[in-house]
């Protein structure tokens, strides 16, 4: 199943033996009345009624008298504890326990025989009661009104010690919220009282609301009303203090009825016909520590052929409006939607029919959301029982008395990426396996695995780069805030606050600035590190280099950056990295370092310098250690020896797929421009000797796929011998060399064509500031008596030049490159052709 619902408490195993145990010692010890009462066959009495911000969940049950018990359990201790008893047959709406647990407020309706048990008969009234309960003392009745009233207590942010006045919203069914103010002292050592109970004060809050949702864990309002037939989203924060701010108001795109009257999350409402859900409007709010807002909404169900809901993104500034066909018209939808807040994800979930998992973090890309349609188990994996989901990942299943929190299930949906042959599941599945978090390298290495068994199936988009890029993103963002808005996340890629805030309404605000200014190019990336690489490359093949201070800090960089990596993974390698300079991807290296960098330290606020450099090291080091993990899954599943192979001798078929592999890697981190490790281009190059026939061999090079190193074709010149087919391939090789670099290889080869090549060079660049001047009288004979005068006079030409700019033409490195070395290399190179 894609997602795991984890238990958190059941009324059944958590409650139920503690009653049963209470009853058996009241009923030893002879007691009466006082206790948690008798439950015998009254069993389904039992409920949940509420779920405080510190996790405790409130219950009622009744006796075979009707008596009414409130109970508490403790999710820290896992301890229940009795509250209270109304020794009258009431039906509780509401109830609520301040966070010191010194006061119990309740609402009650008399129960009926006739008709819906919770139905207010004409002339009855909804009791609102406050109850000291520490000891249980006075009684104070804050309502009777003839419409329902729902009671929520104020949860201090801090819980340190007794507050002297608590803080109690009461919600009216006639569509206004009020603020009790109330304040307790302590009498005879520890008893709590109520100070001046017959005058609490209290402050209207909200009115003329057709909508209202409570978030218990951020102590956040959300309520909408109604003006000139618009509905207006708004939100108050309740702080530390207990004071108030209308945090935003936003309009909604959706149509509410005055009429309608509809609460979320305040305690569990059992109040609606359950069987009749799919026919009510869904609409509820979700939040997570990165600053997300969304709202989602279905309305009323009016058709049996398609479902219609809409989910407004309010941190990136839009929203989308989905319609799902659910099949025949036989189909009927029994149950309604359920929404279920997952973090960086958001479900929405209709029992037998679709589950649909949207990336909130970038919804801009439907590819990274996951729909799944069917009677399969994917479909079915919920309770079909209403679902009620409270703030973050909790849900409850009310009618089983369940608290569950709902997570992502990883191995599911790792087993889920091997079986879909659908290009955007594998895309949506993908993220959301490294959303998870957990065991990154575990997880990491098994992705590997199922990319390289899958590596040619993928069409839409190059796996290998979209793991790359997706795995670094989610390493480093989840710990620092706003770096999802700096780094890339993919290879694919109103309304005012009015308070300055910190905690979640400040990452909000720093979304909505982001929304309303930015540009796609606050998202790095390597476009200024290529044209800086280049330049620097180009100035390396022509001689010139400019300041070595700021190379040297480049290098530098890299330098960091590996010794970060291998502090990181102490495992030896099978692969053969890391072993020469390799100082073009150095450079690479080096410069993304500091170009990633100053792009952070430019748009990421508040973050110190050192953080930031840490945090690019991390990047950096972990783009180059996937790279990494890939090659050693190749490379170890193939069982390949761990040194460097030879150039002699045939490709075996595991090379071939190690090659295969490599080249694909090659073409992920091209486009983007990515750092390799040091060595890669030279073991690529290696395997594409032995695997390739000569013109593919030159094929791949010319375009850019292979990438000649000094190591690799060194070792080359070294390794084979000079038969005929080598020579054609050194040969090849030589002649497609940068100019310094070829003249170093050059004198590796002692060949005829070696030598002819040296002297090109050689007399290229005696040749090029030449200036003729008058012959000169001595006559230089040459070492060959051979009379071919064009050539003696050049060989003269040379020698000239030779002794007249000795210091600027020594040829570096090699001393016996000179005019006669030229003549003699002429000389046999026309011998060759002629076949003497």
């Amino acid at each position: 199943m894609a997602l795991r619902l984890v238990s958190d408490f059941d009324l059944r195993k958590d409650v139920l033996p503690w009653l049963r145990a209470q009853r058996v010692a009241s009923a030893a010890a002879g007691a009466r009345g006082g206790g948690p009462g008798v439950l015998e066959n009254n069993y389904e009495s039992l409920r949940i009624l509420n779920v405080e911000r510190n996790g405790n969940v409130i219950y009622t049950y009744k006796d075979n008298k009707g008596n009414v018990f409130f109970g508490l359990y403790d999710c820290q201790t896992r301890q229940n504890e009795h509250l209270y008893t109304f020794e009258k047959d009431l039906h509780v709406v509401s109830c609520s326990v301040n966070s010191d647990r010194t006061l119990l407020a309740a609402s009650l309706v008399h129960s009926t025989k006739e008709g819906r048990k919770n139905e207010l008969q004409p002339g009855s009234k909804c009791l609102t009661l406050l109850v000291e309960i520490h000891p249980v003392n006075n009684v104070k009745v804050l309502k009777a009104v003839d419409s329902y009233i729902w009671v929520q207590f104020l949860y201090p942010h801090v819980e340190s010690h007794p507050l002297p006045e608590n803080h109690l919203l009461l919600v009216s069914e006639e569509k206004y919220i009020e603020k009790f103010h109330i304040q307790v002292i302590q009498e005879d050592g520890s008893r709590v009282v109520i100070k001046d109970s017959g005058h609490l004060p209290r402050e209207r809050v909200a009115e003329d609301f057709v909508w209202a949702q409570w978030d218990m864990s951020e102590q956040r309002l959300y309520y909408i009303d109604l003006k000139k037939s618009r509905s207006i989203l708004k939100c108050l924060q309740f702080s530390a203090d207990e004071k108030f701010n209308l945090m935003f108001e936003a309009p909604l795109d959706i149509t509410l009825s005055d009429s309608g009257f509809k609460l979320v999350n305040f305690g569990c409402d059992d109040l609606q016909d359950q069987e009749n859900l799919s026919k009510h409007l869904t609409l509820c709010v979700f939040t997570n520590h990165t600053g997300s807002l969304c709202v989602c909404y279905s309305p009323k169900f009016d058709s049996w052929e398609k479902f219609t809901y809409s989910v407004f993104h309010f941190h990136k500034g839009h929203g989308k409006t989905f319609t799902a066909a659910l099949g025949s018209v036989d189909s009927h939808v029994t149950k309604g939607l359920t929404f279920l807040n997952l973090d960086y994800y958001l479900a929405v979930y209709l029992p037998g029919h679709f589950f649909h998992l949207l990336n909130i973090q970038h919804p801009d890309l439907i590819c990274h959301s996951l729909f799944l349609t069917g009677n399969s188990e994917v479909v079915d994996m919920l309770p079909h029982s209403p679902l009620q989901s409270l703030s973050g990942s909790l849900v409850l299943d009310w009618c089983s008395g369940k608290l569950y929190r709902a997570l992502l299930n990883q191995s599911y949906l790792l087993q889920f990426l091997w079986n879909t042959r659908l290009d955007c599941e594998k895309m949506a599945v993908l993220h959301c396996v490294l959303s998870c978090g957990g065991d990154r390298r575990f997880l990491e290495a098994k992705i590997i695995q199922w990319i390289s068994e899958n590596i040619s199936t993928c069409h839409s988009f190059d796996l290998i780069q979209e793991f790359i890029i997706a795995s670094s993103y989610w390493s480093i963002c989840p710990e620092t805030s706003n770096m999802d808005k700096l780094l890339p996340y993919s290879s694919v890629l109103t309304w005012n606050t009015v308070h300055s805030f910190k905690g979640y309404w400040e990452k909000l605000n720093s979304n909505l600035e982001y929304v309303k200014y930015s540009k796609p190019h606050l998202h790095y990336n390597n476009s200024m590190v290529r044209r800086e690489w280049h330049s620097l490359v180009s100035e390396e093949k022509t001689g010139r280099r400019r300041s070595m201070v700021y190379v040297k800090n480049i290098l530098d960089n890299a330098t960091k950056v590996i010794s970060n990596l291998e502090a990181r993974n102490l495992e030896p390698r099978l692969t053969p990295l890391f072993q020469e300079e390799d100082n073009h991807q150095r450079l690479l290296m080096g410069l993304m370092v500091s170009e990633l960098k100053d792009h952070l330290l430019r748009h990421l606020q508040g973050v110190e310098k050192k953080k930031i450099e840490q945090m690019v090291l991390d990047y950096v080091s972990k783009l180059l250690d996937l790279v990494c993990q890939i090659m050693e899954t190749s490379w170890r599943k193939h069982s390949l020896h761990p040194c460097v192979p030879h150039f002699s001798g045939r490709a075996s078929a595991a090379e071939f797929k190690v090659f295969h592999i490599m080249t694909r890697i090659l073409e992920a981190t091209k486009s983007l421009f990515l750092p390799l490790p040091p060595g890669f281009h030279t073991l690529h190059t290696i395997l594409g000797v032995h695997c390739l026939p000569l013109h593919n061999l030159l094929h791949y090079i010319d375009s850019g796929v292979l990438l000649l190193t000094e190591t690799a074709v060194t070792r080359l010149m070294k390794d084979l011998d000079n038969t005929e087919k080598n020579e054609k391939l050194k040969f090849s090789i030589i002649v497609r060399l940068p100019p310094l670099i070829g003249q170093k290889i050059c004198r590796l080869w002692d060949h005829p064509m070696s030598s002819n090549i040296i002297s090109r060079n050689h007399v290229k660049r005696l040749l090029q500031n030449y200036k003729k001047k008058p012959p000169s009288s001595v006559i230089h004979k040459s070492s060959f008596s051979v009379e071919f005068l064009p050539l003696n006079y050049f060989v003269e030409i040379l020698t000239d030049i030779e002794s007249s700019n000795q210091a600027l033409y020594a040829f570096e490195g090699h001393d016996n490159v000179d005019a006669k070395f030229v003549e003699e290399a002429a000389l046999k190179h026309t011998m060759m052709l002629l076949g003497l």
